[in-house]
């Protein structure tokens, strides 16, 4: 059993050690989306806005993972609004996110507050099947989640939770990375 302690605590300093170093990364200026930077003509951008969510993520300004959430999006078609704040408590608070609950960014889509590295996948279906819900969180930093990743670590599973109306959440989708 002595053997096993200082293994573990080595595993967890090495863990500790890997997520902190994700998420303070060089972290660039905000930046309009590619969709919004590219010449098409109108009836193009139109079609386009009317198949590609449009999503505003809220962060702060020294978080190198939200960046890298922000990527994930954008990757899988998002046209996302970049907003580095000041102070994530007011926007946490307006948006009804409580700490146990809460995570380094948060977001606004459709209608809907999605709170931490929740997969793009789970937004999607978020927007196709429109639940009477006020979002997604993903509370906490999850290794593994998008924007977590952590090349050569074996990530556990985590859970997307669906926040209701009345504060309480129910499981929405597990992942396993």
């Amino acid at each position: 059993m002595n053997c096993r302690t200082p293994l573990l605590r080595l595993a967890s300093v090495l863990l500790l050690a890997t997520t902190l170093a994700a998420c303070t990364q060089a972290v660039p200026a905000p930046v309009d989306s590619a969709l919004a930077a590219t010449a098409a003509p109108a009836t193009q951008q139109k079609a386009a806005a009317a198949t590609t969510p449009e999503i505003t993520v809220h962060r702060d300004a020294y978080c190198g993972c939200c960046h890298l959430w922000i990527e994930h999006l954008r990757k899988e078609g998002f046209d996302v609004h970049d907003r580095v704040e000041d102070a994530m408590s007011p926007v946490k608070e307006r948006l009804g996110i409580v700490p146990e609950h809460a995570s380094c960014h948060t977001a606004e889509v459709g209608g809907y507050v999605v709170e931490g590295h929740v997969p793009a996948s789970d937004i999607r279906r978020l927007l196709r099947e429109k639940p009477t819900i006020r979002g997604l969180v993903l509370p906490g930093m999850p290794m593994g989640s998008p924007g977590m990743e952590v090349e050569g670590v074996d990530a556990p599973a985590y859970t997307v939770l669906a926040l209701h109306r009345d504060g309480t959440t129910t499981p929405y989708a597990t992942h396993s990375p």
